[in-house]
């Protein structure tokens, strides 16, 4: 839910860390990583990481994507959707968390039909009105083929060494990527054990292709992590989605959390390191069961 909203959200937060939006965008995406990824190269120094670039062919093209994994093994392996910034280098060292705590991550470039990634712009630009209108029809654009392209990704981590197919796959997205999951669930339900949407967008509309419509089609448990300036705006979603989840028979976990939009995601103003932990915490007891 990026608008007005959550832009104001992101100026209160940076003067909360003491800091302007022109000073946050100068301190540029290596510096505003920096803290986040000291908080586990230890522990992926004692799990050797392997990671490439790759290249997958959907029915729409060829999409390129990150791909990391312990280099030692099979782990069940995660579909990333990134937020509306797309593959860029703090998606990247997410997935490499993720991997160090032993599973096989796919981040994909979701733009890969007009560009390849990383877009050349952050979140300072992005938050503007002129980033919006122009990241608008790009993310439009996403929408149609999200089912397809799923159905590709997850058809390239079944045939992946690191991957272990006795166990099923977990699928997360951030923002724009919230909702992806629901749908990658429904698009490969005998595949998709697990799904979390973390401060998601478009969980609930009044199309009959709603995620929350589709609930009844997979085979997943649920995560779903609101953030508090979005459930103010529409504080009837969460309860909507539950009513849903419960219809279906899908366990789904879902809370406020005390942070703003885009708050797990360590190079937007509204990274909130606390929140983010425990938001964690409760991605890694989801993907336990995988």
């Amino acid at each position: 839910m990026c608008d007005e909203t959550t832009a104001a959200a992101d100026e209160a937060s940076l003067a909360a860390k003491g800091l302007t939006r022109r000073e946050f965008a100068a301190l540029g995406a290596a510096a505003a990583l920096a803290g986040y990824t000291a908080n586990f190269e230890a522990f992926a120094a004692d799990r050797p990481l392997r990671e490439r670039m790759v290249e997958i062919r959907t029915p729409d093209g060829t999409a390129d994507a990150f791909f990391v994994h312990p280099a030692r093994g099979r782990h069940p392996g995660v579909l990333l959707w990134p937020d509306a910034l797309g593959l860029r280098d703090a998606k990247k060292a997410m997935a490499r968390r993720l991997a160090a705590a032993g599973y096989a991550v796919l981040v994909v470039n979701p733009y890969y039909r007009t560009q390849r990634a990383p877009l050349a712009m952050d979140f300072a630009a992005f938050r503007t009105p002129e980033g919006r209108a122009k990241f608008a029809p790009m993310m439009a654009g996403v929408q149609p083929g999200v089912e397809r392209d799923a159905v590709a990704f997850i058809a390239f981590l079944d045939i992946q060494a690191a991957v272990d197919k006795r166990r099923g796959i977990g699928t997360q997205g951030y923002c724009m990527g919230g909702p992806f999951t629901v749908r990658t669930a429904a698009a490969v339900p005998g595949r998709i054990r697990a799904a979390a949407s973390f401060h998601g967008g478009g969980l609930v509309t009044d199309k009959p292709e709603s995620p929350h419509q589709l609930l009844a089609r997979t085979q997943a448990s649920y995560l779903i992590a609101v953030a508090k300036n979005d459930d103010e705006k529409a504080p009837t979603e969460k309860d909507t989605f539950r009513a849903a989840a419960a219809a279906a028979g899908r366990p789904a976990e879902i809370e406020v959390y005390a942070a703003d939009h885009g708050w797990c995601v360590p190079d937007s103003p509204s990274y909130h390191q606390a929140e983010a932990d425990r938001a964690w915490g409760r991605l890694l007891a989801l993907y336990s069961k995988l």
